[in-house]
């Protein structure tokens, strides 16, 4: 019985991944790249999922904080008496000491009320001052619009998560370093032929090999053109399990070391509506992994890197009956790196006495957090504050230096 006819679209599906060390599977997390002239770097994490900040940065020095359900500080994990941050980031109290980490707390974006992960993402991603807003693109790709002679580094990336905070005019490369492809020389001349009539994919594909080489990985030639996609969902269950953020981040460090300026990011898993001490704490170790991963692997230009990791809302003050936390509105933002001004909880702080939440359920936004990615903007690569307010973040109101950086 003869074979059926090749499919581009069944060949990509029945091999769930493709690339060479610049491909992941829809489960996993895109990541985006650009070069650009300066010497600064800007990391922006997107933690999916709506973190809750009271949980990360616990103020149990506030009078209120005992009587929302919530667990008690580990005094170890204390950090200025009044605040401690949540255990599971106990690898990270280095940098904290060393002045290279610190918190904003009591922010959000301008989103009130309905509380929708995929429009607070959307907002928090493009920077605007409301959904509807006619805003098509990401607040970093505004950024690199005003400068409009970067280069760029150009790759291919197939998943399922977009980062919209990067989408826009201005060209930027997208990579998702998931796995290592293993190709037999017949299965890459299959792959070459089966996509030659789509000129984006056969590009795409040529691309891939490319970059598997020039980024100091190896094709191996082994196997059938089913063992291929055996092999590649094994590397894909391999760093899944090794931890795709950390391997993201290593990746991420490797290109800012060189030519790269800004990389952004995401995380999942911080919807904890349900168990959230255990739910939490895996979160914020893949938070911690990852910066750690960073530090290592910039070396040197972490002295020059900023790192912010934002999310698109917090969550509800009080605990619910199933130890866990629902959406809620102000939340807190982590920065770090070596051109930070750590060892801070930067905050206007509301309180959490019940009068003082908003809708009496949420901790209160005291300041936008688009402010603080706006402040360093500025003070990475000198970015007008009238530019901020106007076109990166329409409708926003800078208000005073935090002095984010040193």
């Amino acid at each position: 019985m003869p074979a059926p006819p090749i499919n581009r679209r069944r060949f990509l599906l029945n091999s769930a991944v493709l690339g060479c060390s610049a491909a992941a599977s829809p489960l996993l997390t895109p990541i985006s790249f650009m070069s650009a002239p300066w010497d600064n770097r800007l990391v922006v994490i997107i933690l999916r999922g709506a973190m809750d900040g009271l949980g990360v940065v616990q103020p149990y020095g506030d009078p209120d904080y005992a009587a929302l359900g919530r667990e008690a500080p580990n005094p170890a994990m204390d950090l200025d008496g009044f605040f401690a941050m949540n255990t599971a980031l106990q690898p990270l109290m280095p940098m904290w000491r060393n002045g290279e980490l610190g918190f904003v707390h009591a922010v959000s974006t301008p989103y009130r009320d309905k509380r929708s992960h995929f429009d607070g993402q959307d907002l928090l991603e493009a920077g605007s001052a409301r959904i509807g807003d006619k805003t098509s693109d990401g607040w970093l790709n505004r950024l690199l619009q005003q400068f409009p002679d970067l280069s760029t580094e150009t790759a291919y990336a197939i998943g399922r998560q977009e980062m919209i905070v990067l989408n826009g005019a201005a060209p930027v490369t997208r990579w998702t370093p998931e796995s290592d492809l293993t190709m037999s020389p017949q299965a890459m001349k299959l792959a070459q032929l089966v996509m030659q009539d789509d000129p984006a994919f056969d590009q795409a594909l040529r691309q891939a090999f490319a970059l598997a080489e020039t980024d100091g990985d190896s094709i191996a030639f082994e196997g059938t053109l089913r063992e291929m996609g055996k092999e590649m969902r094994n590397d894909m269950t391999a760093a899944m399990k090794k931890g795709a953020g950390t391997r993201i981040a290593q990746f991420a460090a490797e290109r800012l070391a060189k030519e790269a300026r800004i990389a952004s990011f995401s995380i999942n898993g911080w919807d904890t509506h349900d168990n959230q001490t255990r739910e939490l704490a895996g979160a914020l170790g893949q938070l911690s992994d990852a910066l750690i991963a960073l530090k290592e692997g910039l070396g040197p230009a972490w002295s020059k890197t900023t790192v912010l990791a934002m999310t698109e809302f917090g969550r509800t003050a009080r605990m619910n009956g199933t130890g866990g936390t629902d959406h809620g509105t102000a939340g807190a933002m982590l920065f770090a790196g070596g051109a930070v001004r750590g060892g801070r909880v930067l905050t206007n702080w509301p309180g959490l006495e019940e009068s003082a939440l908003y809708a009496r359920r949420d901790l209160l936004p005291t300041r936008d957090v688009r402010a603080y990615a706006g402040w360093a903007m500025r003070g990475l690569f000198g970015v007008q504050s009238s530019t901020l307010e106007r076109v990166i973040f329409p409708g926003l109101d800078l208000e005073g230096d935090p002095g984010l950086l040193l």
